[in-house]
């Protein structure tokens, strides 16, 4: 049952209802339950902890009090099992044949991908953002060159590290940024890896979404011809194919690797009094 992202007018009666009548609420945090039933004006329930650290043990438990009684289940924000507890709950409830319903209601990154303005015929939700360096840059290269925008959770004391991976990927991507949504500090901001930064408060605390959009380099026309110019250009000046290959894919000449190896092939052909060694 998805619970108010922050404020509390989310709530749907249906969601009310529910709390009203169930016979164990099982909670993410146990404290955060108490604190939305006491807001709610609602009576005191008997709670239950189900989050990642005792699964495996409280599933079964929850599932035989399910066969009987009424249990409605929540966690912090939002929508169970989006990147929160809640999925192996449903799976174990299928497996065991007991009923089980889920309630419309809040979704942050739903949310998020619609306050983007990004195109939204083809998108995907892709949860955390990875958090070791190289799985980080495979996934927004396989994102931009998907040509669908991508949702991601991410954590505050990552974002500035996840920004500056984007910048160095694609610096022209489009982005939007939803921090704290619907709360009282709520921040948006749209624009690049660079211009996203820049304006997020420091420091960076809160829930937040990040929005990429699709690629803007394969919706720019850019011949053959261009891109050899332009790595001749730079060749010339002594720069090194890494540098090159980074700057250009930069400015929207194509795919960083690609370049590198295109600019590999053309420094190995440059003539020997060209003065580029």
């Amino acid at each position: 049952m998805p619970t108010p992202l922050g404020n509390l007018r989310d709530i749907t009666l249906r969601a009310l209802e529910v709390l009203r009548a169930c016979d164990l609420l099982v909670a993410e945090d146990t404290r955060v339950a108490k604190r939305l039933l006491s807001a709610l004006d609602l009576p005191g329930k008997e709670l239950w902890s189900y989050r990642e650290q005792n699964a495996a043990g409280a599933t079964a438990a929850i599932i035989d009090r399910a066969r009987v009684h009424s249990v409605a289940v929540v966690t912090d924000a939002g929508t169970p099992g989006i990147s929160d507890p809640g999925r192996g709950l449903v799976t174990a409830a299928r497996d065991a044949g007991v009923a089980i319903d889920v309630l419309p209601g809040p979704s942050a990154f739903v949310c998020a991908l619609v306050l983007s303005g990004f195109a939204l015929d083809r998108f995907a939700f892709d949860g955390f953002v990875p958090r070791a360096a190289g799985a980080r840059e495979r996934a927004f290269r396989d994102a931009l060159a998907s040509g669908r925008t991508t949702a991601y959770y991410e954590a505050p004391n990552r974002i500035l590290a996840t920004l500056a991976t984007l910048a160095e990927i694609d610096a022209r991507a489009r982005l939007f940024l939803a921090r704290e949504l619907t709360k009282r500090f709520e921040q948006q901001i749209l624009g690049t890896a660079a211009e996203v930064s820049a304006g997020l408060e420091r420091p960076v605390r809160g829930e937040i979404v990040l929005v990429l959009g699709a690629s803007q380099a394969e919706h720019i026309e850019v011949s053959t011809l261009d891109v050899d110019a332009a790595l001749d250009e730079e060749l010339a000046i002594g720069k090194s194919v890494a540098a090159i290959a980074k700057n250009l894919s930069k400015r929207g000449y194509g795919d960083r690797a690609e370049l590198y190896r295109r600019a590999v092939d053309r420094k190995s052909h440059r003539s020997p009094d060209s003065g580029v060694s």
